[in-house]
């Protein structure tokens, strides 16, 4: 079952696709569920994990790499694993050129995953908070209101073990469709109970964000 994200995600990062050295923080090479290898062919990767076969073993929090050294960064799926988040994107500051790009996702709607090292959740304005020095900030929702509880809801098959077996997690994966098919049914949405403020989507699995650093 393929995941309700993954083609967002595969999407996004599309639109950035370089034939450009960038530094992949956290990427991998084996491992990991997904591939960006055509996308980014000439990735420098970091990771803590070494058998995850990086080009150079090392935390986001401390980048083993010098000063304005890559025009581009990308870093999908990490944020929500580093305990100490200001520190690591003050590194990525440090590390990109001036005028260079970073490109990252990250979760805020989404179940515990890699646990223990699993420590936050981002909302859009948490985002923008923590990327306030940067320049031309975009900051995108990966999946709208229903499509969000759906890819929770698939979860549910993911990561755990159900009494009835397939028959439940075929019932619930029927839920899942029907959840992907049902954005249609929402005409507004609030950002508080009172419905005072208008916000779309007000659950998302996660962001996209584009920032710039100051030339």
């Amino acid at each position: 079952m393929k995941k309700i994200t993954r083609p967002h995600l595969r999407n996004f990062l599309e639109t950035h696709l370089t034939q450009e050295r960038v530094l992949d923080i956290g990427g991998g090479r084996v491992n990991t569920n997904h591939s960006y290898e055509s996308l980014f062919p000439d990735r420098y990767i970091v990771d803590v994990d070494p058998t995850r076969e990086p080009d150079i073993v090392g935390d986001a929090h401390h980048l083993p790499i010098e000063s304005e050294a890559f025009g581009t960064i990308l870093c999908t799926e990490v944020l929500e694993h580093l305990h100490t988040p200001e520190q690591a994107v003050s590194e990525m500051y440090r590390v990109l050129r001036p005028g260079g790009k970073l490109i990252l996702t990250t979760r805020f709607m989404y179940p515990l995953h890699d646990i223990p090292h699993d420590y936050y959740r981002y909302t859009k304005y948490g985002l923008e908070h923590l990327f306030r020095n940067w320049e031309r900030l975009e900051i995108t929702p990966e999946t709208q209101s229903f499509e969000a509880l759906a890819a929770i809801l698939q979860r549910v098959i993911f990561q755990t073990d159900l009494r009835g077996g397939k028959i439940t997690k075929a019932l619930i994966y029927l839920f899942v469709l029907i959840l992907q098919k049902s954005g249609w049914l929402i005409k507004n949405e609030y950002g508080d109970i009172g419905k005072e403020t208008d916000v779309s989507p007000f659950i998302t699995t996660g962001y996209y964000l584009v920032a710039t650093k100051p030339s």
